[in-house]
């Protein structure tokens, strides 16, 4: 196993994070279950999130007890002082706990700073002045927020999207959050799912100072990470050959279904499944896409009146509009019995 310092924290943890975004799918006791397994196999770094419903209380149950033995990073979307405070409040009570290792902004548009008239940062500082939380960071979707966060020198940690997809502009915000001293937390090491293989991932990743946090609902999921903390894999030829397929097929203006444009839409669609059905019918055909499910979900996505709001709320800049229009395209000639998709979209 392989440790790794958060930046000028003082935290040092394994290199493997756990991302309790997805144990909201499943029951308490299932995840009190996993969570403990992924400690009890080194795992010491926890990511969740006020937004992520019952994911703290999940967490909460499974570390009461043994809070110092493990690394709890959550996360706001309060943009009212009032509501920062009734959100910090809440995740203490449901993670039994009286501090937060890290605390994050949530995606902001705008990187919170003192003075900015929001009183934001400055309700930060005095949670970590009362011991609430000992470390503040920040997570984002969108470059020019990231690199105005390490240009501050206000925050601890960066939580933002890195894997073997990422353009020069995500490598160079990696570099220059390692440069600041900041911790570089990686999310979405797998795209949202769209690239298949952990392993090469895994590897990928191991050539970087970051924690990637991996999603994790399933025990035989979990057991692959584990793993992959006692054995880290080696980026061989094949995976190489496999990373430079995925690159081929994949970078570009696709979803990477961070669900930011929801659940604001008026028609009700399921943009970060719908705007990205072609590349999950391209890479891993499933019935759930192409059953009963998968054609309510693209009927509805047919219901688009282009009114832009999706557009005005994707961290990518991406149309999204026209990206659901393409997916629904493709989809109805995937049920007519069209065999290929289009390799690149």
């Amino acid at each position: 196993m392989a440790k790794i310092s958060i930046g000028k924290t003082g935290l040092s943890v394994e290199k493997t994070g756990f991302g309790a975004l997805p144990i909201q799918r499943v029951t308490k006791e299932e995840a009190v279950r996993l969570l403990r397994m992924a400690y009890d196999g080194g795992m010491e770094y926890f990511d969740t999130a006020r937004a992520y419903t019952d994911s703290e209380e999940k967490l909460g149950e499974a570390f009461k007890g043994m809070r110092d033995k493990v690394v709890i990073a959550t996360k706001t979307m309060a943009t009212k002082v009032e509501d920062f405070w009734a959100q910090l409040e809440t995740s203490l009570r449901l993670l039994q706990t009286d501090y937060i290792d890290i605390y994050q902004f949530h995606n902001p548009r705008q990187c919170p700073r003192p003075g900015d008239g929001t009183g934001l940062y400055e309700a930060m500082e005095e949670a970590k002045k009362q011991g609430k939380i000992r470390f503040i960071g920040i997570t984002n979707h969108r470059p020019d927020t990231a690199a105005e966060a390490i240009a501050s020198g206000l925050y601890e940690t960066l939580q933002y999207p890195f894997n073997y997809l990422c353009t020069d502009v995500e490598m160079q915000l990696m570099k220059d959050t390692v440069a600041a001293g900041m911790g570089f937390i990686c999310m979405k090491a797998m795209s949202g799912g769209l690239l298949s293989s952990a392993k090469a991932s895994a590897a990928w990743l191991e050539q970087y100072p970051v924690i990637p946090i991996w999603g994790v609902q399933r025990e035989e999921e979990l057991q692959e990470f584990l793993g992959y903390m006692e054995a880290p894999p080696a980026l061989t030829p094949e995976l190489e050959e496999l990373i430079k397929a995925d690159r081929e097929s994949l970078q570009g203006n696709f979803c990477r279904a961070c669900g930011y444009c929801m659940p604001t839409c008026p028609q009700h669609i399921q943009i970060n499944t719908a705007a990205r059905m072609s590349l999950l019918l391209r890479r891993a055909p499933t019935e759930m896409n192409l059953g009963e499910a998968g054609q309510k979900i693209m009927a509805q996505a047919e219901t688009c009146i282009d009114c832009g709001v999706c557009k005005t709320k994707c961290p990518y800049g991406l149309d999204t509009p026209a990206l659901l229009k393409r997916n629904c395209k493709d989809y109805r000639e995937v049920l007519a019995g069209k065999p290929i998709l289009p390799k690149n979209f």
